[in-house]
This record gives C-alpha cells, sequence and structure tokens, in this order.
C-alpha cells in the first residue's frame, strides 16, 4: 500500500512534455509511479481539476542569516519553493574570525539590505570555518532543503584581513590560501562560490565589496581548486565592464577548471542591447548560463519604506510617528503644502543616493518617468497609463502633489513601483525572450534580501500567475515550460538530479496549485525579524498543498508543523 495517492491530477512533470491527467503514488520521500489510475494508499489528495508540479527550486536567494533562526524560510515557503540556493553575490557569514562578525553583518546589510540588527540578534554564531558553518546549518530542521554558496567576501577578509576589506590586490600565498579553503567547501559540500563584481554591491560604510576588483588569477586560481575538488557553480555578479575581459575569465573557468558559471544578465538603459551579446555569447559556450529575472527588478516605494519625500525636512519631523498618525498629519493642507515646497531628491537621485550609501541598487529610472502605481491587486507590467505622470495629467495636478496623495491611499499602505531593468520598452517583451532562451535559468529573486524596497521572492507564483495565464499586454508562456524552468532546469544547474521532475524514483517535492485562483495580494511591511526588523513580504492564494521528501508542509498556504528540510551537500544523483 503506498503512503500517499495524489488522484486526478493535471501532472505537468517538469520536463516540458504535454501535462496529462493521472495519479500519482508516494511511498516515503520517493514517487514510485506516475499516471493511470493507482492502488490505494493511507491517504489520498483530491486534485481533481489541480495542477500537479514538481516544488520549485530557488538559485538565488540571501537566507544564509536567516536559515539559521528561522525554520519555514518566509516569504519563499509561500510560494512554492522547497529547494532554496543561498550565499550569492559574494556576501555570507562564513569563513568568519570572531572579530569580523559584525563586519560581514555591515556587509550584507549594505548589499542586500538586511537589516543589522536583526542579523545581530538573531544569529547564534557557532562556526568558524565554512564547514563548521554547514554543520550548523544541518543541525536545524526546515520545511524547505537549503543549499549554500561560498562567498568570496567573507574568504577574502578571513584570509587577507583588512587587506582584503578594501579590495587590493592578492598576493600569491593569499590567493593559495584562499584556493584551498573554497576547495575544502566544496569537498564538505558547499554547492558553489560566489563573487560581486559590481560597484552597486556596497557595504554599510560604502565601500564596495572585497572581490570586485579582484584581478582574474585570483578567480581563475579559486575556480582551479573547485575543479579539484570535484567541480561546483561559479555564481558572479557582475557590471560586465569591460565586457571582454568578464567573459574571458568566465571562459577560463569553463575551460580549466570544469565549473559552470552563472551571472546576472538584465536589460539596462545605458547599454539596452547588451543582453543580447551575452545570449549570444552563452549559446556558442556550454556551461555558461546567463540568471534572468521573472520579473524585471523594480523597487518599491511607500510611507513605510523610502519615498520621494523620505529626506524632506517637513516629512523627517513626522517620520517617527506610527502610520497611521502620520497619515492624519500629511494629510493636513498645511502639512502637505510645507512638504511639496521643499526641495528633495526625485525618484531616480533619492534611489541613488541610497545606492551610495550602500542600501540598494542604483535606479536606471529617470525622475517620474518609470514610477508607476502598483495599486491592488498589484499590476507588474503597468502601462503608460498607470504611471504618476498619467496620475497627475487626470487629476490636473503636479506629480509630486499627485504622488504624494496616492502614497496616503489604503490608509497610507500603497505603494509605488519602480523597475529598474528589463523595462526599457514599456512591456514585459525582453523579460519573455530572456527567459526563453535555451541557455538562460530563471533567477534573481533574492529571496530573503532588500527588505525594505524590494519583494520578488514571489516572482515563482507571479510566474504562472502572469505569464502563463493572465497576461494581456504579449504572448504567454507555456504552462509545460513554465514549470520545466523553475523546476528540472534549475534543479539541473547545481546538480540536483533527485528533485525536478514527477517521475517514478524523484524525490517527493510537489506543489498542487489551483492554477484559476493562484494570486498575489498587495506586499505588507511587516516588522517580525528579530530586533523588530522590519522587512517586505507577499503571501499567494492558490497553493492547495506543498510537499517536501513526501510530507505535506503547507495547507493552503499555511504551515502544517511538518520540518522534512535539510542541508543539500553538493550534486545529488539521479534516483530511480
Amino acid at each position: 500500500m503506498h503512503d500517499i495517492v495524489i488522484r486526478n491530477a493535471l501532472i505537468v512533470d517538469g520536463t516540458g512534455e504535454a501535462a496529462r491527467h493521472g495519479d500519482v503514488a508516494i511511498s516515503g520521500d520517493t514517487i514510485v509511479a506516475v499516471g493511470g489510475k493507482q492502488g490505494a494508499a493511507r491517504q489520498e489528495i483530491n486534485a481533481d481539476g489541480l495542477v500537479l508540479a514538481p516544488g520549485w527550486v530557488d538559485v538565488h536567494t540571501h537566507y544564509d542569516g536567516q536559515a539559521t533562526w528561522d525554520a519555514l524560510l518566509t516569504p519563499s515557503c509561500w510560494h512554492g519553493v522547497t529547494t532554496t540556493v543561498m550565499g550569492n553575490c559574494g556576501v555570507g557569514f562564513a569563513p568568519a574570525h570572531p572579530d569580523k562578525r559584525d563586519w560581514l553583518i555591515g556587509l550584507m546589510e549594505g548589499v542586500e539590505d538586511i537589516p543589522g540588527s536583526a542579523l545581530s540578534e538573531g544569529i547564534d554564531w557557532r562556526w568558524e570555518s565554512f564547514p563548521e558553518y554547514m554543520n550548523a546549518l544541518e543541525s536545524k530542521a526546515r520545511a524547505l532543503d537549503i543549499a549554500a554558496q561560498v562567498p568570496h567576501g567573507a574568504v577574502r577578509a578571513y584570509v587577507m584581513g583588512e587587506r582584503g576589506a578594501t579590495d587590493v590586490d592578492a598576493n600569491a600565498d593569499e590567493r593559495a590560501a584562499m584556493a584551498a579553503l573554497v576547495g575544502e567547501s566544496i569537498r564538505a559540500g558547499a554547492v558553489g562560490f560566489s563573487t560581486s563584481r559590481t560597484v552597486l554591491h556596497r557595504a554599510i560604510d560604502g565601500e564596495v565589496v572585497p572581490g570586485t576588483t579582484a584581478d582574474a588569477l585570483e578567480l581563475t586560481t579559486i575556480a582551479d581548486a573547485m575543479g579539484a575538488a570535484g567541480g561546483a557553480v561559479f555564481e558572479v555578479a557582475s557590471d560586465l565592464a569591460p565586457e571582454q575581459n568578464e567573459l574571458a575569465w568566465m571562459d577560463h573557468i569553463l575551460d580549466q577548471a570544469g565549473c559552470k558559471v552563472t551571472f546576472a544578465c538584465v536589460q539596462n538603459d545605458d547599454d539596452p542591447l547588451q543582453w543580447q551579446r551575452l545570449l549570444a555569447h552563452a549559446s556558442r559556450r556550454e556551461g555558461i548560463y546567463p540568471q534572468v529575472a521573472i520579473r524585471p527588478p523594480g523597487v518599491l516605494m511607500c510611507l513605510e519604506g523610502i519615498h520621494p519625500f523620505t529626506g524632506r525636512p517637513s516629512y523627517r519631523a513626522l517620520a517617527e510617528l506610527p502610520l497611521a498618525a502620520r497619515v492624519v498629519e500629511m494629510k493636513k493642507p498645511e502639512v502637505r503644502t510645507r512638504i511639496l515646497a521643499e526641495a528633495g531628491p526625485r525618484p531616480a537621485r533619492l534611489l541613488r543616493l541610497l545606492f551610495m550609501e550602500g542600501k540598494a541598487m542604483q535606479s536606471s529610472i529617470r525622475d517620474y518617468d518609470r514610477v508607476f502605481m502598483l495599486g491592488t491587486p498589484p499590476e507588474y507590467e503597468p502601462s503608460a497609463e498607470q504611471s504618476v505622470v498619467a496620475l497627475a495629467a487626470r487629476r490636473g495636478v503636479s506629480v509630486e502633489h499627485a504622488v504624494y496623495d496616492y502614497l496616503l491611499e489604503e490608509n497610507g499602505k500603497a505603494f509605488l513601483y519602480s523597475p529598474l531593468f528589463n523595462y526599457n520598452a514599456g512591456n514585459y517583451d525582453i523579460a519573455r525572450e530572456m527567459m526563453l532562451h535555451p541557455n538562460t535559468i530563471l533567477g534573481i529573486s533574492d529571496g530573503g534580501a532588500h527588505c525594505g524596497m524590494i519583494c520578488d521572492a514571489s516572482a515563482p507564483t507571479y510566474l504562472l500567475q502572469h505569464f502563463v495565464r493572465d497576461r494581456a499586454r504579449g504572448p504567454r508562456i507555456g504552462l509545460e515550460q513554465a514549470v520545466r524552468m523553475q523546476t528540472r532546469d534549475t534543479a539541473a544547474l547545481y546538480g540536483f538530479h533527485d528533485r525536478g521532475m514527477i517521475k517514478a524514483g524523484m524525490r517527493a517535492d510537489l506543489n498542487l496549485i489551483d492554477l484559476q485562483r493562484l494570486a498575489l495580494p498587495s506586499p505588507q511591511m511587516v516588522y517580525d525579524l528579530p530586533a523588530a526588523g522590519q522587512r517586505l513580504i507577499q503571501r499567494a492564494s492558490g497553493y492547495h498543498t506543498t510537499m517536501l521528501r513526501g510530507q505535506v508542509t503547507f495547507r493552503d498556504g499555511e504551515s502544517t508543523g511538518a520540518l522534512p528540510g535539510r542541508l543539500v551537500r553538493g550534486a545529488q544523483r539521479p534516483r530511480g
């Protein structure tokens, strides 16, 4: 007798093949039969009218600190994610000398906008080396599986001390020591190594991430050690400038070390055709995987976070009031007049100032021309009619007056949305083309990071809701392809060959989804991190059941209390 049989599901198996109706039988943590009518089971789940898909594998998250205190890894757990990869962008918490812990927290706070106070209170430092960090992670049960990469910034600071933190060139002994540490970590089960090569990533003190300007020899020496330890993924957050130089050392890693390479690929306004060159290069080089976003990365502005009036003196005088009281004050005509009359940075300048302080990505928006009302339900592919410029024209007021009044709507919880990348054409056609390219990998969700401005951990849900079901401003994506891209394909990048498909012998990591009910509410600012740290979250409706290792972890979006998640050490062999 089977443990579980899911009956009458529309099975979308992650391979990209056509969906089919039937049953799926599970024994223990393993799928044992797919399709047709299966026999009796101790538990049966009626899936009539529901889609059955593998659990999502999210390869770009920043739960490095949160994973030490949060067994659920919210918000990713609410969006069908069953495996996450963290340690991206060259930042993390191991290896760590005891006297560098606060510095590593400042690095993470600056680059990924995770409150340093939350990290300081939440992390129980029980490690120094990266293998010890993985042991600490492994000691805790979770609702999701996690996998860890070795961050360049931490490695550099551990080996080079202050010299590494200031991004000077490493000498031969230091390169060898870094390579040895990374090789040791790969042998212990790290699934990759990450580095940052972008000036947009800065510590809380404004300094660029260690390794940003490291020479190619440092990077290839580390990669050679990875290859000798069995190979892994080399993840890069890079400005790709100079583009050919960056691609050249990545090619060396492919050819000499045998490691896969993945790097963030976005369409930016300064070089709007670069993404096409990068995808063309990847087409010629097996093993390079440009990582693309499901939803164009964008900043959310609201009264509880950043917004165009944040720095104005009359607003600062109100900023510490509770939100409800602040809204009452801001609605007073004399207060509105005073705040609007004061000089302050327009949105593009505001975000650049935050970037220079190490708190945000640089914006490619130009004043208000790419600032939109997010609305309820949220609209992430807005047209020009939903811009604040159009809103102001309809109301016959200045743009800043319209923005001010809009931010006061919904009791002060309204959001403005500013797409930073992939929105040059004012729609998602470029984003869709990137996703459908045969060499790209879906990622850049940044789950756990950018707590005050970005909330893209919901992107796996958005892919099905918007690109598969609802998109009206351009072509959609087929259900089977959308599922494959965030299951089999993302799992295969890191060698997780035991999951990502619904086949006999595979892990029973599954999502049962009511596609017609799948929806995203507006984001919320909550204060539930350690030390009452704030963050943006976004839940979802439409997930009937999420399973990990054959155990139901979430039902109708709520945790069942089951915590079968574990640390994934290295590549996983195919099952069955």
